[in-house]
């Protein structure tokens, strides 16, 4: 077999190239893993920066919970504190009215008293004039 012809695995040129290739072939498989990884670490990092953040927005969204019970509690308590006023005022407008109603009749007594002196006045007088 002429030299040009011999099989690649016996030629010592074709040895020294393809050991060459390899090494070239090699280093570039450790330039891409390398490349790979770095990018694995960054995609990493920006879903741990991700998962920092929604856990941020996981508690805002909790304290705007409570926040919004507190109110909620509050607006209860408002409302029922306002019920007790009305039912406080209803019951001072009734007592007022009572009242009120009261003095009207002492008024009517001692206005009737009144008449009954005036009366008794009148009778006396007439009596006394006779």
């Amino acid at each position: 077999m002429p030299s040009d012809q011999t099989p690649p695995e016996q030629n010592p040129r074709h040895g020294r190239g393809s050991t060459e290739e390899q090494r070239t072939s090699a280093e570039t498989a450790r330039d891409d893993a390398e490349q790979f990884r770095r990018l694995s670490e960054e995609a990493r990092e920006v879903r741990d920066r991700h998962r920092e953040a929604l856990e941020i927005v996981r508690q805002e969204q909790e304290r705007l919970r409570e926040g919004a019970e507190i109110a909620r509690t509050a607006g209860e308590e408002a409302r029922a504190a306002a019920e007790a006023a009305r039912r406080a005022t209803v019951d001072a407008v009734r007592a007022t009215a009572e009242t009120l109603e009261a003095t009207l009749k002492n008024m009517k007594v001692v206005e009737e008293m009144r008449r009954t002196l005036r009366d008794v006045r009148d009778a006396t007088k007439r009596d006394a004039s006779s």
